[in-house]
């Protein structure tokens, strides 16, 4: 089936999960789109299935916390960052639940994790100014950058470059196998002191960079020429907080939930909004991500919500 205007406004709640007592930070989608996995301030991992539309296991992480989690290529295992103690980055086993590497060296708390689609690589940024490359074999770092603001970091689709915007004003893009010698292209954006970058993602086909903001506008760039393709505003986002926005697995449609609890949905082609739907949330929705091959996607705020597509014949 395919995404379409009419598709997407079709959308609505078909499960809510209230397994969280804090804000849910982040959820990742496994590549076979048939779980979903969930980080929260309550220090616990949760892991659904999606084609049974049900919570399978909790985890816990109460003395470190757990923040930014993310899918390895090996069924059954994740990466995640520390937002209590310290800032190491931790590497578990889900199925036996227990560590199997750590990744110590940043100095402050970690703000972005991206895993390589492709390899055993991941990037991590963080709030001291570095962005550091690791492979989950080894617990040493592979490469370490040194930048002049706060990181957003993330793998373009095939895993040979990455993206790194600084200081919520410039995109830098690096080739993973020479990345010592520096960006090899720079894109300025125009700077807003109103707001900070909090993520960076690319689309399916590595067309798009999309860029969120804890303002009240995400921007969507030329991958390749750094051009401002559109600005996406007209949702609510008045205590600056970090809202994730997605790509559609087409790269068609972009999505961001609010602090009202609706999520707005635009075109990315005509930049135009075509459809705003009642998340049924409590709290802002801080997580929203669309399973990468079925027809539905998750939002979070302190509960997660299942939305699925209705489909039928325009």
């Amino acid at each position: 089936m395919k995404l379409t205007d009419n598709v997407l406004r079709s959308f609505r709640v078909a499960k809510v999960f209230r397994e969280n007592s804090d804000k849910i930070n982040c959820f990742d989608f496994s590549p076979n789109g048939e779980t979903v996995i969930s980080s929260s301030d309550d220090d616990s991992i949760v892991l659904y299935d999606c084609q049974e539309g049900k919570p399978k296991r909790t985890l816990y992480s109460k003395k470190y916390g757990v923040d930014l989690i993310r899918y390895t290529h090996a069924a059954n295992t994740v990466v995640y960052s520390s937002n209590k103690i310290d800032d190491t980055i931790r590497y578990l086993s889900l199925h036996d639940n227990k560590y199997i590497r750590y990744f110590p060296g940043h100095t402050k708390r970690v703000v972005a994790l991206s895993m390589s689609p492709v390899d055993d690589t991941f990037i991590s940024g963080s709030l001291d100014k570095t962005i550091r490359l690791w492979d989950l074999r080894s617990p040493n770092c592979q490469g370490l950058m040194h930048l002049q603001g706060k990181p957003v970091c993330s793998f373009d689709p095939e895993g040979l470059i990455f993206a790194a915007g600084v200081n919520s004003e410039m995109v830098k893009l690096y080739d993973l196998r020479s990345f010592d010698k520096g960006p090899f292209a720079t894109f300025k954006m125009q700077y807003d002191r109103t707001c900070e970058w909090t993520g960076l993602k690319f689309s399916n086909d590595g067309k798009l960079i999309l860029i969120s903001t804890n303002g009240g506008f995400i921007r969507l760039i030329d991958a390749f020429k750094g051009a401002v393709l559109h600005t996406f505003g007209g949702y609510n986002n008045s205590k600056a907080v970090t809202l994730e926005a997605s790509f559609t697995p087409d790269s068609q449609f972009i999505m961001i939930g609010s602090e009202d609890g609706k999520i707005h949905v635009w075109n990315g082609e005509s930049g135009m909004k075509v459809a705003v739907l009642d998340g049924k949330h409590t709290g802002p929705i801080t997580c929203l991500q669309f399973n990468p091959k079925f027809m539905t996607f998750a939002s979070a705020c302190s509960n997660m919500v299942r939305n699925w597509g209705v489909s039928f014949s325009e």
